[in-house]
């Protein structure tokens, strides 16, 4: 059986059930908050406890050397913002102002984490005997057996911020993107060692965190990528500044959050690999303002929709062998409205598009419409050539409302695009497809993949045609006469109300 990627049965989901106390005492907004902000607090505690233990044992007097702890890429924590502090006020009404001063307090020593850490631990609204039950639990957490606890709270930490994207639907969408469409694009793309990996939108980090475990497992040094990001909600980009921070890995997202059309925070930047998942049709994003803008240098996209926007952004972006995954909505692969078509017909003739894939519907928490992921290369191997991949029947049912991808899903996508680059790839109808630029200019420029891999060939069951029509036809005629039965039944019942169907 694969391993399902979003199903975890471990300490994450302990954590997850056990903190859901505070549900319904505060707003699910406020409650992301509270619990995100003490998984960062119980991190970088049990970091600085640990080698806060290993300097004691070496007996220079450097435990309470700030330096000590910043040279090994620790945050430093106070003594009033130690977790023994914090565990030991659990119970106590003022247990709320303790959080907040411990959270002002590391916030003082590492300026990296100014004004990012949530101080709302003491607001009347929260109950206090509730969040000192939620401390217990953190208190309690059982270690023991792993050997890394920054992936554990990691892993924690990931985890609960997709179950706040579940509980929030729509608004979580602004900073989760699942984590099968991340690893996706991660695989398909595969980021290596000392490269730049850039996200405009990047919410709450998650690309940059898989891009970090993939070079890990490959290179066994994630040190080695440098992150860029920005983010224009507040509340996300400090969600995404936390999220790096307990990851180990360093990144610039700015010193505040900030609209990317408005303000290029990384104006200058040339990056190896933008991976991104921009909101879905956005309107009125400010085009009337950005006229002139140099990034649009296929067209000036629609004031209605900012899809093109975002493409031609992140091309503006990319280094001369650069790689682009994003996700899009699929009316960007056949519209021609406002110019639209015109700019990725100029796109496509510029030799970028490398692939593209059609997602199944239901992955995403925030919506049910299918998305497709774009691959766009500066440098492609296969020139004047791109993939088509229609995954629309991948993956199986977390539950009634959301698909996921196993890893054999995600490995086939990545190996098909392996294959594709290497000129080994066969087309496989209903599946996979290699165009060039003349059969996309005969689709009027169209990039929905099902134009290209065509149906899928139906294995031949044995029934003899003649058997199977005459079984068909007596099944249709069935289906006709219970359909004339409940039209007369339907009829005579309205008549009884006093109804008739003209």
């Amino acid at each position: 059986m694969a391993e399902k990627n979003n199903i975890k049965i471990g300490f994450e989901k302990q954590i997850w059930d056990a903190a859901c106390v505070l549900w319904g005492h505060i707003p699910a907004a406020e409650y992301r908050k509270v619990i995100v902000g003490l998984i960062f607090l119980r991190y970088i505690s049990e970091a600085f406890e640990k080698r806060y233990q290993q300097l004691v044992k070496e007996g220079d007097g450097f435990e309470d050397d700030r330096d000590a702890y910043t040279a090994e890429n620790i945050f430093f924590v106070p003594e009033n913002a130690r977790w023994s502090v914090i565990s030991s006020a659990a119970h106590t009404p003022e247990i709320g102002t303790v959080i907040d001063n411990a959270m002002r307090a590391i916030e003082s020593e590492n300026k990296i984490l100014k004004n990012v850490l949530p101080k709302n631990y003491a607001t009347p609204d929260l109950d206090k005997r509730v969040l000192g039950d939620v401390v217990d639990l953190f208190t309690n957490m059982d270690m023991s057996g792993t050997e890394d606890s920054k992936d554990l709270l990691g892993r924690t930490y990931e985890y609960c911020i997709a179950q706040f994207a579940a509980y929030e639907g729509v608004k979580g969408g602004e900073f989760y993107t699942p984590s099968s469409i991340v690893k996706t694009i991660v695989s398909v793309l595969k980021p290596f060692s000392n490269c730049r990996v850039y996200d405009p939108c990047c919410g709450s980090g998650g690309m940059f965190v898989q891009s970090a475990k993939f070079i890990q497992a490959h290179s066994n040094n994630r040190g080695t990528i440098s992150v860029y990001g920005q983010e224009s909600n507040a509340d996300t980009w400090k969600m995404a500044k936390m999220n790096m921070a307990i990851r180990g890995i360093d990144a610039d997202f700015g010193s505040y959050h900030a609209d990317t059309f408005f303000n290029d925070l990384h104006s200058t930047l040339k990056a190896d690999f933008i991976m991104a998942n921009p909101p879905f049709n956005l309107s009125n994003w400010g085009q009337d303002k950005l006229q002139e803008d140099v990034r649009w240098k296929y067209g000036i996209p629609p004031a209605g929709n900012a899809n093109y926007a975002w493409i031609q952004h992140m091309i503006h972006h990319l280094a001369p062998n650069g790689k682009i995954g994003l996700v899009l909505a699929n009316g960007a692969l056949s519209t021609q409205a406002s110019g639209e078509g015109e700019i990725r017909k100029k796109i496509i003739e510029d030799d970028l598009i490398e692939g593209i894939i059609a997602m199944p519907t239901q992955l995403f928490y925030s919506v049910t419409i299918p998305v497709t992921l774009w691959f766009i290369s500066k440098n492609k191997k296969q020139k004047g050539k791109t993939l088509f991949i229609d995954a629309r029947k991948m993956g199986y049912m977390v539950d009634r409302k959301h698909r996921d991808f196993t890893d054999e899903d995600i490995k086939k996508l990545a190996d098909t695009f392996n294959a594709f680059q290497d000129g080994t790839l066969e087309d496989v109808k209903g599946f996979c497809a290699v165009a060039d630029l003349q059969t996309i200019e005969k689709q009027d420029y169209i990039l929905t993949p099902g134009r290209y891999v065509g149906i899928e060939e139906q294995k031949d069951d044995g029934e003899p045609f003649e058997e199977k029509m005459t079984r068909l036809t007596s099944e249709l005629s069935d289906m006709f006469a219970k359909s004339h039965e409940l039209e007369g039944e339907i009829r005579r019942k309205l008549g009884a109300i006093g109804y008739e169907l003209k």
